[in-house]
């Protein structure tokens, strides 16, 4: 027993001191940047964003963690950020500075044991891809299979909680000076997400899961996880081949590709949300890529939504309220949503927002994403609702609406960047045509059970 307390004392004396380093790392990296962009507006002097965004690139790319998340999901919105800034940000989705080759091999080690070189034909020593919280190396099987070893950087959950008390101290500094918009729920659902995506073992079972809710979909691809390979830490897939949404976007594609590409993006997305109510929480373009068939290869499972049926249920009654002007059943769906303390002038501003989001699907025509299709007129509507929001006391977001709104927003980017013009209205309701919610919750309770997956109701 003196032993255990002795390695427990141990083991969180190093958890404190990593966290400890990281405050460091965090406040020693990024702190310069802030003095250099504070001076060059005290100065009146012009910054240059080109050599500024870089830096800021490098030093979260060095530092990983979530806040090189939050990074990557500022670089996917269009126009939210400075060119130069989207530009360098984005490369962090899969471009990030990968750690060397003595982390790997002591990863592994780790998680196969000392002689885990032999359990491969061959693996290769520099990173396919390097994200935020860990990097992929190809590798091949014994029996030829191509895989993808996704080995999970060192001290991460130290990172993750060291980070997690410094976005807790901004959003809390945040909500003293801005009463428009509490953000305690957002902080809570963002850290919920973040502690999952650290389980590797519970983003093999979000594979499974992912695969056979889009069994029936051709146009859609999830990797098979390789078991014997794999561990809370070490996730090993087979390798899938693909073209970076972004290259291919760039590449020239013709209109029809495009939009084929599109339609496919819309039922990766939207068909395990209005079958299952699970949605894909991390909407970057490193985690898409397209074959040469224009079919979809979905890619990083660690960060997944589960919606009770009766949020699911509120999504659509919205879409028709605001297509009926039924202000009774927007209530009903705001509620479903997680939102209190609902009034007339709440309403009116939701409203705004919600017939932003929704727009695309209200008219039954071939027609952009966004009229604009830049992401101007969503900054110019989000400006606007925070103001109105400001007037009318405020709201506190529901942890339920942050990872939809994410996604709305996160697809839409990519629609923006992809320039396709389809009939919205009628791929979302081909999805719901025949939603019904025990259905929903019976579907539910079969796929859950059979692949060890609680129910939404047993997460909040």
């Amino acid at each position: 027993m003196i032993h255990i307390l002795i390695m427990t004392d141990h083991m969180d004396e190093n958890r404190l001191g990593s966290r400890l380093r990281r405050y460091t790392r965090v406040g020693t990296s990024l702190g310069g940047l802030a003095v250099q962009l504070g001076a060059n507006r005290v100065l009146g002097t012009k910054l240059d964003q080109g050599k500024h965004a870089a830096a800021l690139k490098d030093a979260l790319g060095d530092l990983k963690g979530p806040l090189m998340k939050a990074a990557q999901l500022l670089a996917s919105i269009p126009d939210a950020l400075p060119k130069e800034y989207s530009e360098d940000l984005r490369q962090l989705q899969s471009n990030a500075p990968p750690m060397g080759w003595t982390f790997v091999k002591r990863r592994m080690k780790s998680e196969l044991g000392p002689d885990w070189q032999s359990k491969f034909t061959s693996f290769e020593r520099d990173a396919a891809a390097a994200a935020s919280l860990g990097q992929v190396h190809r590798a091949v099987l014994p029996d030829g299979t191509d895989v993808a070893c996704k080995l999970q950087y060192p001290d991460m959950s130290s990172a993750v909680e060291a980070d997690l008390r410094q976005l807790a101290w901004a959003f809390g500094v945040y909500r003293s000076y801005d009463k428009a918009i509490d953000p305690s729920g957002v902080f809570e659902e963002l850290s919920a997400r973040l502690r999952e995506e650290l389980d590797y073992i519970r983003e093999a079972r979000h594979l499974r899961l992912y695969d056979e809710m889009l069994a029936q979909e051709t146009v859609v691809h999830v990797p098979p996880v390789h078991e014997e390979f794999s561990s809370q830490r070490l996730l090993t897939m087979t390798w899938v081949n693909g073209t970076p949404l972004m290259d291919f976007i760039r590449s020239g594609a013709s209109v029809e590709d495009r939009e084929t590409v599109a339609q496919n993006m819309f039922r990766a997305w939207y068909v395990p949300f209005y079958n299952y109510g699970v949605i894909h929480g991390d909407p970057h373009f490193g985690n898409y890529t397209i074959r040469d068939d224009l079919s979809i290869n979905m890619l990083d499972f660690g960060c997944v939504r589960f919606f009770q049926a009766k949020f699911v249920k509120g999504v659509i009654d919205l879409y028709e309220a605001l297509q009926t002007g039924n202000d009774e059943l927007a209530v009903s769906a705001y509620e479903a949503w997680g939102f209190t303390d609902i009034t007339r002038e709440l309403i009116d501003v939701l409203h705004v927002w919600a017939g932003f989001i929704f727009q695309p699907l209200l008219e039954d025509k071939p027609r952009l994403i966004s009229q604009t299709n830049t992401g101007e007129y969503g900054a110019e509507v989000a400006r606007n609702v925070h103001q109105e929001l400001k007037r009318v006391g405020g709201v506190k977001l529901p942890r339920e609406f942050v990872f939809m709104d994410r996604a709305a927003i996160g697809l839409g980017s990519v629609f923006m960047h992809l320039d396709a013009e389809i009939n919205w209205h009628r791929m979302f309701n081909e999805l719901i045509h025949d939603f019904d919610i025990d259905t929903m919750i019976e579907r539910q309770k079969t796929m859950f059970g059979k692949h060890g997956q609680p129910m939404p109701e047993e997460l909040d």
